[in-house]
């Protein structure tokens, strides 16, 4: 297996890395430079866009809503920008959506039940921005692609996730780059508690801050549950067999 970091430092985000290096069922590993997750690329100094210039990325996939967005690369950098929300509703369905998901928060035992409920809910919701996201990193042009949303370890996890299982990626090591999210935000996270006002707030920050690597491991055992496995939730959103394989293409061949 080749050594070599999948940790990126581009300056002025905290949560990135590269999804290659990671062994996938039939003895392989995924491949490097195709697939970067990260946290908003809004953070990136003008040394952190040359240092995503530099890697080969051609394409960011950004899977913010509209509300979050702002011109981010730099004009005279090579990147073409694919705006995907991954959470998009009217504000009547937002609404509900929220009281479901603050409904189902407060019924959890722990924060890995809390997380997993919270992120099933998403899906379960918003199948077609699911589908979105995956087409669009599956149809990117050559070169790199960079998905990223605000902390990149809930939306950006998810659609990281899904990517890695179709690739092969066994469910345990695609949780623990899932897990690497906590502690590399730590330093927004601790800024956040600071900042919180009641005590509850700052609960509720510690909660939403975690990353437990069983929260994704039930998402996925749910799935199994609910439609005989992630390929086909993914399939159930709109995704093609066609889609399906440029996404898996994208980081093994």
């Amino acid at each position: 297996m080749t050594i070599r970091p999948r940790e990126l430092a581009w300056e002025g985000c905290l949560n990135v890395r590269d999804l290659g290096g990671l062994p996938t069922e039939d003895g392989g590993e995924t491949r490097y430079g195709r697939v970067i997750r990260a946290d908003s690329v809004r953070q990136l100094t003008d040394a952190g866009w040359q240092a995503v210039a530099d890697y080969g990325v051609r394409t960011v996939v950004d899977l913010r809503g509209d509300y979050e967005l702002r011109d981010d690369p730099p004009g005279e950098l090579p990147f073409e920008v694919v705006h995907v929300p991954f959470m998009e509703a009217n504000e009547k369905e937002w609404d509900s959506i929220v009281d479901e998901i603050e409904t189902a928060a407060a019924a959890a035992p722990d924060a890995v039940e809390a997380t997993r409920d919270v992120y099933l809910i998403f899906l379960e919701h918003f199948r077609r921005n699911v589908a979105a996201g995956v087409r669009a990193v599956a149809r990117a042009p050559e070169g790199g692609v960079v998905v990223h949303c605000v902390g990149g370890k809930d939306r950006t996890g998810l659609l990281c996730a899904f990517l890695l299982h179709l690739a092969e990626v066994a469910i345990e090591d695609i949780a623990a780059d899932y897990a690497l999210s906590e502690e590399r935000l730590r330093p927004r996270h601790e800024l956040w508690l600071l900042e919180a006002e009641t005590e509850a707030e700052r609960e509720r920050l510690r909660r939403i801050a975690q990353t437990p690597p069983e929260s994704m491991v039930g998402v996925f055992d749910e799935l199994e549950r609910r439609y005989g496995g992630a390929t086909e939730f993914l399939r159930s959103t709109g995704l093609s067999d066609e889609d399906l394989e440029l996404a898996a293409a994208r980081l093994r061949d």
